[in-house]
């Protein structure tokens, strides 16, 4: 098996229902052997509290304790026509981190294909990278070629986030696309296993 080069880890999320802090889900900081460490979180609303960003950046802090963490990943699902809202919280998160983190977020296979341009220019401005999933759940979308063919507008390095197990023929232009930075493999553990 190919070792990773990056990993990104779900450490918390903050839910819908209480803006104010993020419920931690691993509590212990990972001690992964990788090229790339991520610390991810999802969000399932974007109006954070101050302390909801300050308690992130703790976080992330303890996880860098030998310099290993690459950055921060915010999951959230935006629609396509809300991407201008989502750049601005990106933005302001960006604005927060220390120079040495990069900031990533995963995206929806339709904002390449249908933002406007303004909006991906604005995720492009405070975005290192971007991570489009290619899957719903526990199964790849059947469409993914059609929405993967208008990637070159994203104007970013980006990853290209499968499902473990799911349907998969790469699209020839990813090969050819300088911004193309490989792939993510959501595992899917055996909890998910059990139910389909």
């Amino acid at each position: 098996m190919e070792r990773a080069q990056a990993v990104y880890l779900l450490w918390g999320e903050l839910r819908r229902g209480d803006p104010e802090s993020i419920v931690p889900l691993r509590r212990t900081i990972p001690a992964v052997e990788t090229g790339e460490l991520w610390l991810v979180v999802r969000a399932e609303r974007l109006d954070w509290s101050d302390e909801a960003t300050a308690q992130l950046l703790a976080a992330a802090r303890q996880w860098d304790r030998d310099d290993r963490l690459t950055g921060i990943q915010v999951d959230f699902d935006s629609s396509t026509g809300g991407l201008g809202d989502y750049a601005s919280f990106l933005a302001n998160i960006r604005a927060q981190l220390p120079d040495k983190w990069q900031l990533s977020a995963t995206g929806l296979m339709d904002w390449p294909a249908n933002a406007s341009d303004e909006d991906l220019a604005a995720l492009a401005a405070s975005l290192d990278e971007i991570v489009v999933q290619t899957y719903r759940h526990t199964t790849t979308q059947a469409d993914y070629r059609r929405y993967l063919a208008a990637t070159e507008r994203l104007d970013l390095p980006y990853r290209v986030a499968l499902v473990e197990g799911g349907e998969w023929d790469a699209p020839g232009h990813l090969a050819r696309d300088p911004d193309f930075k490989g792939y993510v493999v959501f595992l899917l553990g055996e909890r998910f296993r059990q139910k389909s």
